[in-house]
């Protein structure tokens, strides 16, 4: 047994603060935190013992905007009174939130799921078309939106629209001495939908319990616990408040789950620059707060990494950093590390999606160090099958479909059981269509799904694009795929073949995708082809071929 693997088994021992039990989650038998809270409410009320300690910073230009732990939970009582007294909100109810990160958005979330309610974050990014097909779908009593997105909605909803920055404060004001709900909330009612691209098509909206989400907590603070055991070196640092750098939404798991509940649950202050990720505010933003973590994706770490500035700045704070989203390559890792030398045994990385709550695997410290290939073992909860085309688990080193298991595993799809039961397969397993496979006890990816694109850390996939590029009227088919980008991982590629005697200028292209899909999955690169795109027997397009410029079949105009 390793050092760390003795760490592991003393933090998890019967007893100890991360013991684990056998609990049933949808009919099948996982291993919780025998201390998790029972409910999000129950997070909540448990860190009333920070008090006026800071919990939220959010920086608005020049100007700041603070609230401690206990301000939070009297704002979080007074909007969830109003939900309830003026929107009739209830337990099961729905309330949507289409804004850019800011203090409301925090708010509005604890006041909706410790009233039983279920949170559902819009991606800020959006159309209109996109912001209407959630809205429908999820059908919420009401929708909470800053003025830039409520500008994108040009006819009504048919559901109560709040605008944050004229109506949120005056609700609040009307119910200053509320108290928090009390009605009861099971571990496996809904709390959250958060929607992710869908592979075949419109968005799906992820179902998060809030055991997903107080589990997913505990895995948080079961991996620092372990990374300061393995490193005592830590102990002789100056000892600062925790401090931890929010750039990912909130309508993602980083930005809320792993951001605002994770630091909640921790009594850790959460800084927030808001507008479009700013290099310099947020080196300015660490050194000012004396930021002691953060988790970024490769695009922001990139950024910050490369500006001109980053010298001038005290980083010496940072305590602990990790990212995700997308795969973060090694020589942009050993660049922080050089930048962040006191971070060198924190440092980490890890495999997770948002049906699996976030987390599945994590490789961290010396592990990370030995290893960087890896995205690390499971978390304690978590088990891991790699399967063939038929279903059947396949031996270590052999390459196929990651299958995790476990209480972070999503309830399912938001209305749609047909979806959910292709995702999750008897005894609990999550589908997640990623391959790779083990070795060791370690998890190595070979690809994302098939044909994601993994564009700065948000998930673009091909099928909804190409399907908006075939209804234009002179397109006869198109492909999209993904192609290297040094900042953002990958940028959007489209090929496209056009009906005789027709074509559209890059411009014209780009404005009809935009019309109904969010900018980042607008393509930046256009190809266009004079012979039909390589297909299979069965009619699937060859995308492999499209991506090798040198193959025979690859044919340019």
């Amino acid at each position: 047994m390793s050092r760390l693997e003795a760490i592991e088994a003393q933090l998890l021992a019967p007893g100890a603060p991360f013991a684990l039990e056998e609990h049933e989650a949808s009919g099948t038998p996982v291993r919780m935190f025998a201390n998790r809270a029972r409910s999000l409410r129950d997070v909540l009320l448990r860190a009333r013992e920070f008090g006026e300690a800071e919990y939220m910073v959010f920086r608005d230009g020049e100007r700041d905007r603070r609230y401690t732990f206990a301000e939070h939970e009297r704002l979080v009582a007074s909007a969830a009174a109003a939900f309830r007294a003026r929107f009739g909100i209830e337990s099961g109810d729905r309330v949507a939130i289409l804004a850019a990160n800011c203090p409301e958005w925090v708010i509005a979330f604890w006041a909706a799921v410790s009233s039983g309610a279920i949170c559902v974050g819009l991606n800020g990014w959006w159309t209109e078309d996109e912001i209407r097909y959630a809205v429908a779908n999820s059908r919420p009593k009401l929708v909470l939106a800053d003025r830039k997105r409520a500008a994108r909605i040009t006819a009504d909803l048919g559901v109560p629209m709040l605008i944050i920055e004229d109506d949120f404060d005056s609700l609040l004001e009307a119910y200053p001495d509320a108290k928090l709900p009390t009605q009861p909330i099971a571990e496996s009612d809904p709390a959250i939908i958060l929607y992710t691209s869908g592979t075949t098509g419109r968005a799906k909206g992820v179902v998060h319990t809030h055991a997903n989400v107080t589990n997913m907590v505990m895995v948080s603070f079961f991996h620092g616990a372990r990374l300061m055991m393995a490193n005592p070196k830590q102990a002789d640092l100056p000892q600062l408040p925790n401090s931890v750098l929010v750039t990912s939404p909130l309508f993602h798991v980083s930005g809320l789950h792993c951001g605002a509940v994770t630091a909640l649950a921790a009594g850790a202050k959460t800084v927030w620059p808001m507008g479009r990720f700013d290099p310099e505010t947020a080196l300015g933003l660490i050194e000012s707060e004396k930021v002691t973590g953060w988790g970024y994706t490769a695009t922001v770490l990139h950024r910050l990494l490369n500006h001109p500035r980053v010298g001038e700045y005290d980083l010496s704070s940072f305590r602990s950093v990790g990212g995700g989203g997308s795969p973060i390559p090694p020589p942009l890792i050993e660049k922080a590390r050089d930048l962040f030398p006191q971070c060198s045994h924190t440092m980490g990385v890890g495999y997770g999606l948002t049906e699996g709550t976030a987390f599945g695997t994590l490789n961290a410290g010396h592990e990370l160090a030995d290893d960087p290939a890896s995205v690390g073992r499971p978390v304690p909860i978590v088990d891991i099958e790699i399967r063939d085309e038929l279903d059947q688990p396949l031996p270590d080193g052999e390459e196929g479909e990651i299958h995790l298991r476990g209480p972070l595993v999503m309830q399912g799809y938001w209305d749609d059981p047909e979806a959910t039961d292709a995702a999750i397969k008897p005894g609990g397993w999550l589908s997640t269509g990623d391959v790779g496979h083990l070795e060791n006890g370690k998890l190595y990816i070979a690809s994302r799904k098939r044909d994601l694109i993994l564009r700065g850390g948000e998930n673009v996939y091909p099928f909804e694009i190409e399907q908006r590029l075939e209804a234009h009227p002179h397109i006869a088919e198109a492909a999209v795929i993904g192609i290297d980008h040094e900042e953002l991982g990958q940028e959007v590629k489209a090929i496209v073949v056009f009906h005789a005697d027709r074509d559209v200028s890059d411009e014209g292209l780009r404005s009809w995708v935009a019309e109904t899909l969010a900018y980042y999955k607008v393509p930046t690169v256009w190809e266009r082809r004079n012979a039909p795109l390589p297909r299979n027997a069965t009619g699937k397009v060859l995308k492999d071929v499209l991506r090798d410029a040198r193959n025979p079949m690859f044919i340019e105009e």
